[in-house]
């Protein structure tokens, strides 16, 4: 390391952080113009306001736009000293195209370790609160009824239920039916179904029947003691929560209902690679705002700006398309978050190449 090395990092890391206080501090300034009302409406205490909304608002949005605030800082800093001629001075003293990209490497593998620890562990905690906060004051998206259930709660085992309420823990005309293969051996209805504890539910009214070979045999009773490996709380999982996991939470979760062939698991695979791709983002953007502005070219920084400006409205433009597609299964999730990584990539790749000579 020597000392153009550290000038670069601070350059980098020193441009990066203020952009991203500057951007968010006015964020936060036109999110708090539009939700006063609602706060004042609710009376919400402004303790709460901060703890529980903005102080999660702050990393949330940081590590959602840092490949952005990566790229543009990277192109303001770049431009700046290539207008003032000191890389062209650097690469007179010996420095070769690929060794100034070194410093940029080190702080952008920085910004990607930094990135991997708030997107899989420390925003999924902080977002419990900002979500839980929006809920009640701005905006209700939790449902405390869910209709047409229907998931495989273990391989071969079936369990529908028409309706349920989430606070009395109670649904209504369930059915469990299990099958080996593709033979069904066992039926259960019940009027109603209720959870207790420890995964054991309570049928009412119920009807059993069994199935071997040509034979049925039939059961009914008041109540029957069942044990499913499900709780309330799973039945009512929207893609919202899927930003509260951890990483190691979000892969259980996916495999988990992979395995009870449920179909709400998109928005769930699209967030975990978007849990890999956004951070290795970081050595994209780089590359690519350092090939765009290490050259002094007449119009200076601003044309640069401009040009790094409309590039990452169509980052974010690929970002939504290709998510939008992944749930509406156009597009495999693994290809709808790294979609915009690999077409910047095909792009940064002939630029360096042509500006290393």
């Amino acid at each position: 390391m020597k000392r153009l090395d550290w000038y670069i990092i601070k350059k980098f890391l020193g441009t990066f952080f203020f952009s991203i206080v500057l951007i968010l501090s006015i964020a936060i300034v036109f999110d708090l113009t539009e939700k006063m009302d609602d706060f004042f409406e609710n009376q919400v205490p402004l303790k709460e306001i901060v703890l529980e909304y903005y102080l999660p608002f702050i990393p949330y949005y940081m590590n959602m736009f840092s490949s952005l605030f990566i790229f543009l800082s990277v192109i303001y800093f770049t431009s700046k000293i290539a207008g003032n001629s000191e890389i062209i001075a650097m690469q007179a003293a010996g420095m070769s195209y690929h060794r100034l990209m070194v410093p940029y490497a080190l702080s952008a593998t920085l910004l990607f370790v930094l990135s991997m620890w708030l997107g899989g562990w420390v925003i999924p905690k902080s977002s419990k609160h900002m979500l839980a906060f929006t809920d009640k004051y701005v905006e209700h998206f939790t449902s405390e009824n869910a209709r047409n259930i229907q998931l495989e709660t273990e391989p071969g085992t079936i369990l529908h239920i028409e309706s349920f309420q989430r606070r009395a823990g109670i649904g209504y005309r369930c059915s469990i039916e299990k099958f080996e293969g593709k033979t069904l051996v066992m039926r259960l209805t019940a009027d109603r179904i209720y959870y207790d504890s420890l995964e054991c539910w309570h049928l009412d009214h119920y009807t059993l029947r069994t199935f071997t070979g040509m034979q049925e045999t039939l059961e009914r009773g008041p109540r029957k003691d069942i044990t499913l490996p499900i709780i309330p709380d799973e039945l009512f999982i929207t893609a919202q929560q899927a930003q509260q996991m951890t990483t190691p939470e979000l892969r259980h979760y996916m495999s988990r209902q992979r395995a009870r062939g449920s179909g709400n698991v998109k928005a769930f695979e699209v967030e975990y690679h978007k849990r890999w791709a956004m951070p290795l983002g970081a050595f994209i953007m780089t590359l690519l705002g350092v090939t765009m502005s290490s050259r002094r070219v007449r119009g200076g920084m601003g044309k640069n700006l401009g040009i790094g400006i409309v590039l990452t409205a169509l980052y974010i433009l690929f970002s939504t398309v290709s998510t939008t597609f992944s749930v509406n299964n156009v597009m495999s999730p693994f290809l709808a978050a790294w979609l915009p990584n690999i077409v910047f990539l095909i792009v940064s790749v002939p630029l360096y190449v042509r500006a290393s000579k």
